[in-house]
């Protein structure tokens, strides 16, 4: 069995895939999210809470968007996402308020609920219909590579507004431009990725709402594809709960080093943030790449599943007392480590979700998967806040680590699976 993934074709599709990936991760406010809210005034608990508004209301449009997109177009869907999105990074860099900043949360989550697992039914399409299939971790690994070199570009673009602006909040606006791009590249997808879709009206619209609900029930039956997908939601919503407490400990950091004295505080961190962050997306992008390696390396697609799992459990809770014990040198490599296995995991859960989903409600099935990250998530979002607002920095990611300890109990994918190879 060979560890290299096998050739594949890059014609324009694989570059447009690529394209919408590189851009889509150009949310230039990304990796100052934390400190631009705090510096708005909110503490650690109202960003957890707007954390947990964006996730409650992806929750809730998650599996209608997913059953809008294998019904009506998941073109469609992909595009009244990125209009939902720029509308949302208005409204964020204009108004500081609470509130507003809540609605902005919703437009955001209602773009999320309806890209998040569409796109990678595209592209599932396309290998479907190109009857590459088998290729479907390897293919999913280098497109998602793209996306994490965009996540080290947009690192590098962020750090620069910040320095040469010495303002957050402007990098709100400034996502707009790449997103307006994206928008234009997912309007010029053939329409034959849609799939198989029925046009409908009136009464009929339920009875085919329906009908993709009750293929979407018979799958979640299985209690192997239910294990499954806890198992990928409860990990990847830790992961999206916990990772931006990463900047304030770059922001302890940046301060105790020796840089240039006449910087000011703001220019050192966005020096010292970009750096790290461009780092961070380089590997993930790297790491990416290797997620086919990685799944070959074991007898079992499961056995990576699980060893990721505990892996980032323990490095979460090690990063949290590095940051206790003021070594957050440490702690940042504790994360960088944390960043690289959820890449690595991530094409490898996606190619065990699709094998156990039928492609008619492949859409919906990812977009069940992501329904569970975001319900864990507005769970978590806004437990770390509070935990950090009266425990600590250090101590709420620890915490956090140890509940991810616990979860495993329960997420453990068992069984056998053995992982497809091209001949």
């Amino acid at each position: 069995m060979g560890n290299q993934p096998p050739g594949i074709i890059k014609d324009s599709m694989f570059y447009r895939f690529s394209l919408y990936g590189f851009l889509k991760n150009l949310r230039f406010f990304d990796p100052f999210i934390i400190l631009i809210f705090s510096s708005y005034g909110l503490s650690f608990l109202q960003i957890g809470l707007l954390y947990s508004i964006r996730d409650i209301a992806t929750n809730l449009l998650e599996i209608p968007t997913g059953i809008l997109a294998d019904s009506f177009g998941r073109r469609k869907a992909m595009i009244a996402a990125f209009v939902a999105y720029i509308a949302s990074f208005m409204i964020l860099y204009f108004i500081r308020d609470f509130w507003f900043l809540s609605l902005a949360m919703i437009l955001f989550a209602f773009g999320e609920a309806a890209r998040s697992g569409t796109h990678k039914a595209l592209i599932l399409e396309y290998l479907k219909i190109n009857k590459i299939s088998d290729l479907k971790i390897a293919y999913y690994g280098l497109t998602r590579s793209a996306s994490q070199f965009g996540s080290a570009i947009n690192a590098l673009i962020a750090a620069g507004l910040v320095f040469y602006t010495g303002s957050y909040r402007i990098m709100f606006l400034a996502s707009v431009i790449p997103y307006t791009l994206d928008l234009i590249n997912l309007i010029s997808y053939p329409k034959e990725l849609d799939g198989e879709i029925t046009y409908v009206k009136g009464d009929a619209v339920w009875i085919n709402m329906k009908t993709t609900l009750k293929n979407l029930y018979q799958v979640m039956k299985n209690s192997g594809v239910q294990r499954i997908l806890f198992n990928s939601a409860s990990f990847t919503a830790v992961f999206k709960s916990s990772k931006d407490y990463l900047q304030p400990i770059l922001s302890f950091l940046a301060l105790s080093l020796i840089l240039n004295a006449d910087l000011e505080n703001i220019h050192k961190e966005a020096l010292v943030i970009g750096a790290v962050y461009f780092v961070i997306y380089l590997l993930t992008s790297l790491a990416s790449r290797q997620a086919y390696s990685v799944s070959h390396r074991f007898s079992s697609i499961t056995k990576p599943v699980n060893l990721t799992y505990l892996l980032g459990a323990g490095l979460l809770l090690i990063s949290g007392v590095m940051v206790a014990l003021e070594r957050e040198m440490l702690a940042v490599i504790g994360f960088i480590g944390l960043y690289l296995l959820n890449n690595i995991r991530r094409p490898i859960n996606v190619g065990i979700i699709s094998d156990q989903i039928q492609s008619n409600v492949m859409a919906s099935g990812l977009s069940t998967e992501s329904q569970l990250t975001t319900i864990f998530s507005a769970l978590f979002a806004p437990l770390i806040g509070y935990l950090i607002d009266n425990l600590g920095l250090g101590n709420g990611i620890s915490l956090m680590g140890l509940v991810m300890l616990f979860l495993y109990f329960f997420v453990r994918v068992q069984g056998p699976k053995k992982i497809p190879v091209r001949n």
